[in-house]
């Protein structure tokens, strides 16, 4: 293989195994269980995404116990509150020692995420993240404390059964966790960002499939043992029953008929004051209509749980205020049955619990978390819950966009979850992005030459000192996905990656260029995003470029700026920085628009064929030698550019304008000359040398892109054609 294959290799995004092969696994766990247990020991380090009661308790608990042996050390486990006891208790019904955490040599520990300062980490050889989803939830600080204490820590399972219930963006903290990929190179290689202040990361088009195979090589996912091709037996749900409660609230003086149907997540908590009394009425009445049953009673207000309490005087309250050990002393005491009905948030309690004890939970409100709502009716709901379930919801005339909400959600969810079970449980060879097929796509004539294909590649098939000019305007790094080939540059995790790649194109580009000729790079600097890199900025691409063809032995011999309107870019990206009212707020955070560049290498050397301009006269050469080209038409383009999208294309496809190229090639170019462009996209620049009576080649990536090319020199050519004619 040659450097650039093995390169190539590199970029196959696959989880390192870096575990161990287990054998004898505890005789407890079913198939499928011992199927995962093994597969996250090989892994080293990785994540079990499984549905509530699939035994992720058991499960963790086995890696644990293998890890402690093959290690001799001691493992640790964090759990939310109250979770701790009932893993304890666990472990001693499958015959694995659990103890609390106390600093000692004890094989398996737990503690709860409260206790994180405390511990001391360097002991441990493994750690298991219990309801790791928990992660998303915390403060960046916290989250920061818990990468960064266990860094080092050689062995790592996260599980949970919610991953990623609004956005897949949130699995970036379990990859980075688990040391697989940094949240910013996962945003750079799988998602992009529209622009605008509110507009969130969304995974790219061609990149939605190659994603949930790459979380497919350190994490599996299943919501039934049949999704990874094991039997159902003794995996079958009862009946869940949603029961609405809707209250119509008393007439309010608003002008209108109706109260407002519509409540913003700013008014919230104010409309719940104002229904507090209907909808707690109803709850209790719930309550005593089944007086021999247990109940969980999910509220969101303190005040509702100070009235519910007078109401039903046999109830107990887990409140946020209460210590650590009142809150798990009776969120234990409730899975005991030592009381009836459990007062709490789900913030507090809906994480971890087993209630299978309980067939009925009431929410006195729903709100706008999806998770919460779901993890909540999992604590009853789950894989070895015998009888069937009640979830009473409480609603309100008022807050139907509530309801909607939490629908669109569990919509989006359920979708999101198919996608990425199938998904990632089809990876298991860990085989991500492939090489692509470029059979016999090329087309040559009198006038151009262009193939199909990775330039990096193709550009080995060009004579020494062959091309006269060369224009092109590489992919912007990591920032779009043009297909999902490994060959696609732009399919980089990161800029080193993408400059490796690119400074082999460089290299060659060195040895075709004639002595003393140019080439031409079209480029702007990239815009830094809050979201990716914590800080808003611009990154300086032309100078990275700059540093790489100098590397490979190229002059650089000047730079064009070419004039964009701001205003156009503000209403394109909606930029915070170009936004007046950011002016008006805080101006230290306003920027100016970025404009595009033609930066110029030269290749050095004897200049056996020079380029004589006799055409240009003085006052040309004066608007050409300007420092500023403020005279570029943006929108003389190749026409049609759009057909040549696929569906999962970007919405970035913009070919480079005809009057910068047509320029470039008057002001760097003899007619007759070759003029090569490696990323051809929909042909501008063969099309244009054609047209300036120059020869063109061209290769290009995209099979959608190069038939357009095709179709746009046919036409240029014929157009040559009918001019001779004349």
């Amino acid at each position: 293989m040659t450097d650039y294959e093995i390169f190539l290799e590199s970029k196959q995004k696959s989880h390192v195994q870096s575990g161990f092969d287990a054998t004898d696994l505890n005789k407890h766990l079913f198939p499928f269980q011992s199927f995962i247990v093994q597969r996250a020991l090989k892994a080293g380090k990785y994540a079990i995404f499984a549905d509530c009661g699939l035994g992720k308790t058991l499960m963790q608990l086995e890696w644990a116990n293998k890890v402690n042996l093959h290690t001799n050390k001691p493992v640790l486990i964090l759990a939310p509150l109250a979770v701790a006891g009932q893993t304890v208790r666990e472990g001693a019904k499958f015959h694995i020692d659990v103890c609390r955490y106390d600093g000692s040599n004890a094989p398996i520990q737990i503690t709860n995420y409260e206790q994180l300062e405390n511990i001391d980490t360097s002991i441990f050889s493994g750690i298991v993240l219990d309801e790791s989803s928990i992660l998303k939830n915390f403060e960046g600080a916290t989250k920061k404390l818990i990468l960064d204490l266990f860094a080092s820590t050689p062995y790592k399972l996260a599980c949970t059964a919610t991953p990623s219930p609004n956005d897949p963006m949130e699995l970036g903290n379990h990859s980075e966790f688990l040391d697989v990929m940094s949240r910013n190179e996962m945003l750079a290689m799988y998602f992009v960002h529209d622009g605008g202040e509110t507009a969130k990361w969304r995974l790219k088009g061609h990149a939605t499939k190659l994603f949930y195979q790459f979380i497919g090589t350190w994490a599996i996912m299943l919501n039934k043992p049949d999704d990874i091709g094991f039997e159902m037996t003794g995996y079958n749900l009862p009946s869940l029953n949603l029961i609405e409660k809707q209250i119509t609230t008393p007439k309010r003086d608003n002008g209108s008929l109706f109260n407002d149907a519509i409540i913003s997540a700013t008014n919230f908590n104010a409309e719940l004051r104002l229904t507090k009394k209907e909808r707690l009425d109803e709850v209790v009445r719930i309550v005593n209509s089944r007086p021999d049953e247990n109940f969980i009673i999910w509220i969101k207000q303190n005040e509702e749980g100070e009235m519910l309490k007078k109401l039903l005087p046999d109830a107990v309250e887990v409140k946020g205020a209460d210590s650590n050990e009142w809150k798990e002393k009776h969120l234990l005491g409730f899975a005991n049955n030592d009381f009836r009905i459990l007062i709490s948030k789900t913030k507090i309690a809906s994480f971890g619990m087993n209630y299978q004890n309980c067939r009925n939970q009431i929410f006195a409100s729903l709100d706008f978390s999806f998770e919460g709502l779901y993890q909540a009716i999992r604590r009853s709901y789950r894989f070895g819950q015998k009888n069937e379930v009640n979830i009473y919801l409480i609603t309100t005339d008022t807050m139907s966009n509530v309801r909607q909400s939490i629908d669109n959600k569990q919509k989006q969810f359920e979708i999101m979850q198919d996608e990425m079970s199938k998904a990632i449980n089809a990876n298991l060879n860990n085989k991500l992005m492939q090489s692509a097929n470029y059979d016999t796509e090329e087309e040559k004539n009198d006038w151009y030459h262009i193939k199909r294909g990775d330039c990096v590649q193709l550009i080995s098939e060009l004579e020494n000192e062959s091309i006269g000019l060369s224009v092109f305007s590489p992919p912007f790094a990591e920032l779009y996905t043009y297909s999902s080939h490994l060959e696609d540059m732009g399919n980089s995790k990161d800029y080193n990656e993408f400059l490796k790649q690119f400074s082999s194109l460089i290299k060659e580009l060195h040895r075709v260029m004639m002595q003393g000729r140019n080439v031409a790079v079209h480029c702007m600097d990239l815009p830094v995003q809050k979201g990716k890199h914590g800080f808003i900025g611009v990154r300086d691409f032309s100078g990275l470029l700059l540093r790489a063809f100098e590397d490979a032995g190229f002059v650089y011999a000047s730079r064009v700026t070419i004039w964009k309107d701001p205003v156009v870019e503000m209403q394109r990206t909606k930029t915070l920085g170009l936004l007046h009212k950011q002016v008006k707020k805080d101006s230290t955070m306003s920027r100016v628009g970025i404009p595009d560049y033609v930066m110029i290498f030269r290749k050095d050397g004897e200049r056996s064929n020079p380029v004589t301009n006799t055409d240009i006269p003085v006052d040309l050469w004066q608007k050409y030698a300007s420092p500023v080209w403020m005279d570029i038409n943006y929108g003389n383009t190749l026409q049609g550019f759009r057909n040549g999208r696929d569906e999962n294309d970007e919405k970035h496809i913009c070919p480079l304008q005809l009057d910068t190229i047509e320029r470039l090639i008057h002001l760097y170019s003899n007619k007759g000359d070759t003029i090569f462009t490696p990323f051809m996209g929909i042909g501008s620049e063969v099309y244009q040398a054609v047209k300036m009576e120059r020869k063109g080649i061209g290769f290009e990536l995209k099979e959608s892109y190069f038939d357009l090319a095709v179709k746009n020199l046919r036409s240029a050519v014929e157009s040559k054609k009918q001019l001779t004619l004349l």
